[in-house]
């Protein structure tokens, strides 16, 4: 498999909404009541989708994930499930890195483990706890963590 990262193009819409709507239940499955999955066509334009920028991994033509990132913030990052453990939430973590400055922010579900492994990794670093409204679905509360990592200069 060769992994490519590129700009997001209008085209991959409807992958990047089979990826997501996919990979979201895995995101939410211990952390709030899979009720409160809501899919990217009803997310993607309240919760910023395409404030910053937007890139998808692929494979020849195949979409495979995709992330974003807004000023400093990794807003976005989901894999298609079929894919997971493969590298591609890596590679396009670091991709969202380079393009932020020396602090970068997340956020995590507090129940995602594997996404939080990733950032720890790449040296994130847990520094909230925050219980409150899940976004984008105000109706369900839940516990997330916010994360951060200082790059250096």
């Amino acid at each position: 498999m060769s992994v490519t990262i590129r700009r997001y193009l209008d085209a991959d819409w409807e992958r990047l909404c089979e990826i997501h709507d996919r990979a979201r239940l895995d995101e939410l499955r211990g952390s709030v009541d899979l009720a409160a999955f809501l899919p990217l066509t009803d997310t993607a334009g309240p919760e910023g989708l395409f404030d910053g920028e937007l890139w998808v991994a692929c494979d020849a033509d195949r979409v495979l994930g995709f992330v974003a990132v807004a000023d400093d913030e990794v807003t976005w990052l989901y894999v298609d499930p079929d894919m997971y453990r493969r590298g591609i939430g890596r590679r396009l973590l670091r991709r969202a890195v380079e393009r932020c400055g020396p602090v970068v922010t997340t956020e995590a579900l507090g129940a995602n483990a594997p996404a939080i492994a990733l950032y720890e990794s790449e040296g994130f670093a847990v520094v909230e706890s925050v219980t409150g409204k899940l976004e984008g679905n105000e109706s369900f509360a839940t516990t997330g963590v916010r994360m951060r990592l200082e790059q250096p200069r």
